[in-house]
């Protein structure tokens, strides 16, 4: 502020010396020239000179502002570039943590399956919870813990109640080890999603060959279930379920009940060869894949009430001895039913225009459709 105070006395003085000098010059060196010529080329003179200190000044304020601009933007750039700076060391913070929780978690997966081999029943039970939690925790572990809870199923178990007698008495070591496997099978339930979330994550299950106590998805979605060669004691419930995959319970055996009323197989369900000493219940399901209960056999009855197809149904080699209810929903599907036999003593319900054969045996007959007669090539 100083130096233009400065600089504006030196332009007035200036200007007021011009003034005075060239009114003097003009009136000396000009003898034409009147006071007021001569005093008005002066006050022209010095208002170019107080003119010229405008434009320099007003240049000066110019180059001021650009420069304070350009300064503006360089701190903006700074900024910009520290922002990005802040971005990248959050992200790289981020990740080491994201790094940290993934190998804590892998330390939790390690150490509890490595606990599964535990010779104390209790301890196998804690690891169970363990991955269960860790799975609950950390959505992407769910289908691998999901596989080794399934796995630790599918070890041998020797159980009398699944092979003998119910009166044989049981080894202390069997009841915690069949303790240690209802916890297992109740986890791999819990970990499945229920059919009222939205969109829903499908999990597979793989249980082949494994020995189940009251497994129960009712409600559940699950991706695929393998259950070949599996022993299910006790009531099996299936009910409001939704399969999305194949359901593969081939030559398994059902102890006990087997209840699927209102399940949902979108893929095909296979029956073949299995086996069930209890009533088995489909009414009001849904079939969108082939049914499979070739060559199975059901001790009691086997209901499909109003259930809905929307694919082939296969009865071939069936044998019914409780009985069937076959009164599906409209339209009755295309159906196989070379030698499948039905004990006409027991409640036989089947669809309009459906027959029964008599057979030798008393009480025995096959079950027969005139329209799909030819049907039973069906592979």
């Amino acid at each position: 502020m100083g130096e233009r105070k400065i600089g504006l006395v030196a332009t007035i003085a200036i200007a007021v010396a011009v003034l005075v000098g060239v009114t003097i010059a003009l009136l000396v060196f000009d003898p034409r020239a009147t006071g007021a010529d001569a005093l008005r080329t002066g006050g022209l003179a010095a208002g170019s000179v107080v003119a010229l200190y405008a434009l320099w000044l007003n240049d000066r304020r110019r180059r001021t502002e650009e420069k304070r601009q350009e300064l503006e933007t360089q701190r903006q750039e700074l900024d910009r570039e520290r922002y990005a700076l802040e971005q990248q060391r959050q992200a790289l913070e981020d990740r080491r943590t994201a790094q940290d929780h993934v190998r804590a978690a892998d330390e939790r997966f390690a150490r509890a399956v490595e606990l599964l081999g535990n010779e104390a029943d209790q301890v196998r039970v804690g690891a169970l919870h363990a991955l269960a939690g860790l799975a609950r925790s950390n959505p992407d572990y769910t289908q691998t813990v999901l596989d080794v809870l399934c796995s630790y199923l599918r070890r041998p178990f020797d159980h009398p109640k699944w092979t003998r007698s119910d009166d044989v008495e049981i080894a202390e070591e069997l009841q915690r080890e069949r303790t240690v496997r209802q916890t297992a099978s109740k986890l791999v339930v819990s970990l499945l999603p229920t059919t009222d979330e939205v969109d829903p994550p499908r999990y597979d299950l793989d249980i082949a060959a494994a020995f189940m106590d009251r497994f129960d998805l009712s409600g559940r979605v699950v991706g695929r279930l393998d259950a070949q060669a599996c022993r299910f004691r006790h009531r099996t419930n299936l009910e409001g379920a939704v399969f999305h995959r194949k359901v593969d319970l081939h030559d398994a055996t059902f102890l006990h009940p087997l209840h699927a009323r209102k399940a949902v197989f979108h893929d095909r369900l296979v029956l073949t060869c299995a086996t069930s000493s209890a009533p088995v219940s489909f009414s009001l399901a849904e079939f969108h894949g082939e049914v499979a209960l070739r060559e199975a056999r059901f001790a009691e009855h086997v209901s499909f009430a109003q259930a809905s197809f929307r694919a082939h149904l296969d009865l071939r080699w069936a044998s019914f001895s409780g009985g069937i209810d076959l009164r599906v929903s409209s339209p009755v599907p295309a159906t196989a039913l070379h030698e499948s036999e039905v004990n006409t003593a027991a409640d036989v319900s089947l669809p309009d225009g459906w027959d029964l054969d008599p057979l030798p045996s008393p009480n025995l007959a096959r079950i027969s459709a005139e329209p799909l007669r030819q049907d039973h090539a069906h592979g």
